[in-house]
């Protein structure tokens, strides 16, 4: 129990370091495969690793400045959902506020709100009177070209112009400056793992011997395998979501659907709240034209899109290759998302379907993979 809750403990204060590591094994798991095809055309291992590592940083690149020049363009409508928002906003504590009152009527009898009126009135006109009496002295009078008179004081005030979103930056500054200095590593991780592979996976067998070793190097690839089925199935489910979702969007005349899309299809994946996350960007960009009709077909093309994938696509191109049963796959999103935050909710079934590789492998470990297992 002590060294379970020490284990506990490190993976949460030293989560930063844990996930920038899972993060690039994840990536270089999926990109080895694109290694190992160069290699076949006589490419050598530190060469292949450079122009893959090259072209997935293109191409993030180029994904990156689709979505820049989407949301410039965003930022010149943000008044009007400025408004769309405020308008929503006060309507619904309108909404709030009657149903306060009719609550407020029906429970109190009448007699006691006459009561409580005559009160309220009572007290006010006792405050208006205080008021009178405290006005003792006369008000200040303004000097020439409305300057104050000597010996009046001054009413200095400073202020300060102050955004929700400066706030946000502010109060964040730390953290944010601590993840872009993560993310910086991520890239040379990946490089040297995809580039030192044979060297990394023979001075890790060296620490086992005789049949441990065997059992290590199937562990090694069960935990590839699994992974890299994971997110190459997620990966394919999300861009098929995201090019129907974009496609869809622009035929009910959701406005930037190149940008709402894929954002919509990716968060669809999410376990357990994919659905209300991958109608929030569709709902939200419709503010703009503000139908009815808009609002609907978002919310009947999203939930229609969801239910295929999740019930039919994601069994068949993920759930046949993780093999986790639905009450671990919980169980696991709680804990991650605990220790880890969002990074642990998308990072959980990975590390729960290696955990279960490993167990599969080990023969003490065995009865534990089978109680993960499906």
């Amino acid at each position: 129990m002590i060294a379970l809750g020490v284990a506990i403990a490190i993976l949460y204060f030293g989560r930063v370091f844990f996930i920038t590591s899972a993060v690039a094994v994840i990536i270089a798991f999926i990109l080895e495969p694109f290694v190992a095809l160069l290699m076949r055309v006589r490419f050598p291992r530190t060469l292949a690793s450079f122009v893959v590592c090259a072209v997935a940083l293109t191409i993030l690149y180029v994904v990156g400045m689709g979505a820049y020049s989407q949301l410039s363009a965003l930022s010149n409508d943000l008044p009007k959902y400025g408004e769309r928002m405020a308008d929503l906003i006060d309507g619904i504590q309108q909404k709030i506020a009657d149903a306060e009152d009719r609550t407020y009527h029906i429970l109190v009898p009448a007699r006691q709100r006459q009561q409580q009126a005559e009160q309220a009135k009572l007290l006010q006109q006792q405050q208006a009177a205080k008021g009178r009496r405290g006005k003792s002295q006369p008000p200040p009078q303004p000097g020439p070209f409305g300057a104050p008179q000597p010996g009046q004081p001054v009413d200095v005030r400073i202020h300060e112009e102050r955004t929700p979103i400066g706030d946000f930056l502010a109060a964040r500054w730390s953290s944010l400056y601590e993840f872009f200095l993560m993310a910086s590593f991520v890239p040379f991780l990946v490089y040297f793992m995809l580039s030192w592979r044979d060297h990394v996976n023979r001075s890790f067998l060296q620490f086992f011997h005789g049949e441990t070793r065997l059992v290590a190097a199937r562990s090694l690839e069960g935990i590839a395998e699994m992974v890299r089925a994971f997110v190459v199935g997620n990966s394919v489910l999300g861009l098929l979501l995201a090019a129907l979702s974009s496609m869809v969007f622009w035929i009910i005349h959701v406005p930037f659907p190149v940008l709402v899309g894929p954002l919509s299809g990716f968060l669809s994946l999410v376990p357990y709240i994919g659905l209300p996350l991958a109608m929030a960007p569709p709902l939200l960009a419709a503010l703009v034209p503000n139908t009815v009709s808009i609002y609907v077909l978002v919310v009947v093309s999203v939930a229609l899109m969801h239910l295929i994938a999740m019930n039919l696509l994601y069994p068949k191109v993920v759930g046949s290759r993780v093999h986790l049963n639905p009450l671990v796959v919980t169980f696991s999103l709680m804990l991650w998302g605990f220790l880890w935050d969002a990074p642990g909710l998308l990072l959980a079934i990975p590390l729960t379907a290696g955990l279960k590789a490993v167990c599969d492998n080990v023969k003490g470990l065995r009865p534990i993979g089978k109680f993960l297992g499906d």
